[in-house]
């Protein structure tokens, strides 16, 4: 790898962003791609898939080959609201692959001993989310039922394009917050992104059930980003 693509490589990588280094390796030559760039029509697809599944591969097209190195920012979940939930959601989260993190500016909710093993912030979304913002690689999970606390990440989330926004609350209670982001100025399209109820309907009734309900979903989310199916 030349050092312009080095560079380039890893500060998409260190800016959290999805980012392919694709090498020819029947006439030489390299370059780095990020997604939506315009590449070659027999390797679109090719590209498509590579920053849809994280799979690096070799390609031949036009009697050519070619090398994908792709990489993807390692999954980040979010969840708002250190509630049951959340403590069932964060085993499964780390057995999955995700790394999770809880905000909850309720002292009382928010403890070390009720999360020994988790990122923990007892703090404002606001803050937090200012200093460690999301992006596409982002799931977010509301779970507070307190509009004070959930409104903002969620839209902070629509607008940071996180490939996965849920909330959780009855279908009474998303029609108010529908109405709430509204008044920000956000979209019926980009608020319809909000998964609410939250989690795949399983039936889940027990916080760990709706624990796996919501991580069922998410992985999904992840896995279809981009395809149109999810």
């Amino acid at each position: 790898m030349d050092i312009s693509s080095l560079r380039a490589f890893n500060a998409a990588r260190d800016a959290r962003r999805a980012v392919l280094l694709l090498t020819d390796l029947t006439g030489g030559g390299e370059r780095v791609i990020a997604p939506g760039n315009t590449v070659e029509e027999g390797l679109a697809v090719a590209v498509e898939d590579a920053f849809r599944s994280g799979k690096s591969r070799v390609v031949e097209t036009g009697g050519r080959k070619f090398f994908l190195n792709v990489h993807l920012p390692p999954p980040r979940l979010v969840v708002i609201g250190a509630v049951h939930i959340s403590q069932a959601l964060a085993s499964m989260a780390k057995i999955a692959g995700y790394d999770m993190e809880i905000i909850d500016p309720r002292a009382a909710f928010a403890t070390g001993e009720r999360f020994p093993d988790v990122r923990l912030y007892a703090e404002w979304p606001e803050d937090m989310l200012e200093a460690r913002p999301l992006d596409a690689f982002t799931a977010l999970a509301a779970l507070t039922h307190d509009p004070k606390i959930d409104d903002y990440p969620l839209r902070q989330a629509i607008l940071a394009d996180c490939f996965y926004v849920g909330a959780l609350g009855s279908r009474k209670t998303h029609a108010a917050r529908i109405e709430r982001l509204k008044a920000t100025g956000l979209s019926d399209e980009q608020i319809g992104r909000i998964r609410a109820p939250i989690g795949l309907d399983i039936g889940a009734a027990s916080p760990a059930e709706i624990a796996v309900a919501v991580l069922g979903e998410v992985i999904a989310a992840l896995r279809k980003r981009g395809s149109g199916t999810g």
